[in-house]
């Protein structure tokens, strides 16, 4: 009988072990998960609260593209103070990436809320239609004009 007791008690202190070392192993996921969550959400919040408008006139093409020099207006209506520098916006230019050359705040220091830049790239351009998508911060916008 003392047998059965003993080995009744190992097999009781393996299920405790067991049942801890799972235990320690499922709190350390949860917390990854969470903090994972947590700057997931900081990601989410900032772009939200970022919205830009491209307001370059497509009525005056001559404004927007003029001898392999492509100049966009684009204005910060979000609630955040977004970075004014070229490694900041993701231009694609009739499905082809291009980096811009300059970025310019037009009556400030800062890209902020009601704030205006301006984006200078360096493409030519066929005469005909054609699209820029504009990408700050995960906001996106389209402007399409057609050149002569």
């Amino acid at each position: 009988m003392a047998s059965v007791s003993s080995s009744t008690l190992i097999i009781f202190i393996a299920s405790i072990l067991v049942a801890a070392s799972v235990a320690g192993t499922m709190t350390n996921g949860v917390q990854r998960l969470s903090g994972a969550l947590g700057d997931r959400s900081v990601d989410v919040s900032d772009e939200i609260r970022t919205d830009v408008e491209v307001i370059s006139d497509p009525g005056s093409p001559s404004a927007i593209y003029d001898n392999g020099t492509i100049t966009l207006l684009v204005k910060n209506t979000g609630s955040n103070t977004l970075p004014a520098r070229p490694g900041a916006f993701d231009v694609l230019v009739d499905g082809q990436y291009v980096v811009p050359s300059n970025v310019t705040v037009l009556d400030g220091e800062t890209w902020q809320t009601g704030d205006v830049v301006r984006v200078t790239l360096e493409q030519e351009l066929a005469e005909g239609d054609h699209r820029i998508a504009v990408t700050v911060n995960g906001d996106e916008e389209l402007l399409e004009f057609r050149t002569s």
